[in-house]
């Protein structure tokens, strides 16, 4: 077999659906409640309780709402995409498995390993972010820890060590995952559901103290401004992804999955725009670079019993988001392994607890190494780019399969094809192309790293690579 057709060698749509239905290492256990919980839980966190914050001030200004939108609308876009495949092709994985299935092995390939690295270092982002809203609630009580357990090693304060509380969320939640997706997807719920409640707290209360002064200037930094915090913002309106990625946990994921897509999405769009309104207009958006900016912005208009319950909302909030990044990544790991392209070890299931459970470990490690290390900055300029290149690739391989397999039935079919997927790959490189230069640098090595990878292993060792071509 030449070196192009064991590149572009691919599994049929009709061999996924038969994995779906045969294999059983992965429990299913998620309804549509569950689902849709793993989707607001990834999507709605930092993005509402940090990033409104520090975008707003360095960015954006009052205009911060636009750049939710417009990332919104590339997230729309692709997730009307996501549905489709996720109905087509219920199989752990999502955007590794549905490029395998479509553009072949290599670019599936890529694909899963820069999620790998996307979704450890936004479980690490929002660590950090974790561990500010901690930090400032335990301060407002008088506790400070060790100045060495404070922040990142590779920050910019003297003497922090690690940032401690950030590894130890990680660590908190990798425990929770490897011991059960159902016990770990019930706990996601309830947090979830306090989360939201948060978000329309900080809506009801601030709305009286809403000045549309402050919304001048609205475009402070300009248009630019606003692209470059759309590009910034992004990885927070796209966590519905992350329940693609349990596909063979969902009871009914062919009907549930899509609608679960499509509902996460249009309920935290809803909560981001009223929550930037109100937050730009009750104090100065250049007021609100810091570390917890919804909870300081109510300390600072006199609602401290409001800061201290949004900032314990805002704590559980954000925990869902570590729970449905290091869930999806353990996941898109454990596709790798089962497939052949990483060693066959790291796609076992526990026997008894029936998870990935060495995947989610070792993804955990990662997650907790890298929020313990660095600044939250600097892991954000790495972490939109892998997944923005993803969104590109699978609005692509929805419209290759329409044309290449129009007669496939399709449970959920993306509308207005293909000015929807357009529309998705558009925007995408619109928001990669504002990015900063050192996400592409980063972002070349960490793919040049995953071709040596394959090249040195995946490609001799793939479960296609035999005569027989094996599922």
């Amino acid at each position: 077999m030449s070196l192009a057709a064991r590149l572009l060698r691919r599994k049929s749509v009709e061999q996924l659906q038969r994995q779906a239905q045969t294999r059983g290492e992965l429990q299913r256990v998620l309804g549509l409640w569950h689902l849709t919980a793993i989707g607001l839980g990834g999507i709605i966190g930092v993005g509402i309780f940090v990033l409104t914050g520090t975008v707003a001030a360095d960015h954006a200004g009052p205009a911060v709402v636009l750049s939710f939108v417009i990332a919104g609308i590339a997230s729309a876009a692709a997730a009307l995409c996501y549905a489709e495949f996720a109905g087509l092709i219920p199989v752990s994985g999502s955007a590794y498995t549905y490029g395998y299935a479509v553009l072949g092995e290599f670019a599936g390939w890529l694909i899963g390993w820069d999620l790998l690295l996307e979704f450890a270092l936004i479980a690490a982002v929002v660590a950090v972010g974790w561990s500010g809203y901690v930090q400032a609630l335990l301060a407002a009580a008088g506790i400070e820890l060790p100045l060495w357990a404070r922040g990142a090693y590779f920050g910019d304060v003297p003497g922090q060590w690690v940032n401690l509380p950030a590894v130890f969320v990680a660590l908190a939640i990798t425990a929770l995952l490897a011991f059960g997706t159902q016990a770990g997807a019930r706990f996601n719920t309830v947090v979830v559901a306090i989360k939201i409640g948060a978000a329309v707290l900080v809506i009801a209360a601030g709305a009286a103290f809403v000045d549309p002064a402050r919304w001048q200037p609205f475009m402070p930094f300009g248009f630019g401004g606003v692209v470059t915090g759309a590009s910034i913002v992004f990885f927070a309106v796209f966590g519905y992804e992350m329940m693609t990625t349990a596909a063979e946990e969902a009871l009914n994921p062919q009907r549930d999955l899509p609608r679960a897509v499509v509902l996460s999405l249009a309920i935290a769009m809803t909560l981001y725009v009223g929550i930037c309104l109100v937050l730009t207009g009750i104090v100065s958006y250049a007021t609100l670079d810091n570390d917890a900016p919804v909870a300081n912005a109510f300390a600072a208009i006199g609602m401290p019993r409001v800061m201290v319950a949004i900032s314990l909302a805002s704590i559980c909030g954000i925990t869902s988001v570590i729970f449905a990044n290091l869930m999806a990544g353990a996941r898109i790991w454990f596709a790798l392994a089962r497939d052949g392209l990483l060693p066959a070890w790291f796609g076992q299931a526990h026997p008894r607890w029936r998870t990935p459970w060495r995947t989610t470990w070792l993804i955990g490690a990662v997650a907790a190494l890298a929020a313990g290390l660095f600044t939250l900055e600097e892991l954000a300029k790495l972490v939109n780019i892998g997944v923005l290149s993803a969104f590109v690739v699978i609005c692509s391989a929805v419209l290759v399969l329409r044309r290449t397999r129009p007669e496939l039935e399709r449970p959920f079919r993306t509308p207005f094809s293909p000015w929807v997927p357009l529309i998705g790959i558009g925007f995408s490189l619109w928001l990669i192309s504002g990015l900063p230069w050192v996400t592409y640098e980063r972002f070349a090595l960490w793919l040049l790293l995953g071709c040596a990878v394959y090249f040195g292993y995946g490609i001799r060792h793939s479960r296609l690579a035999g005569a027989s071509d094996g599922a």
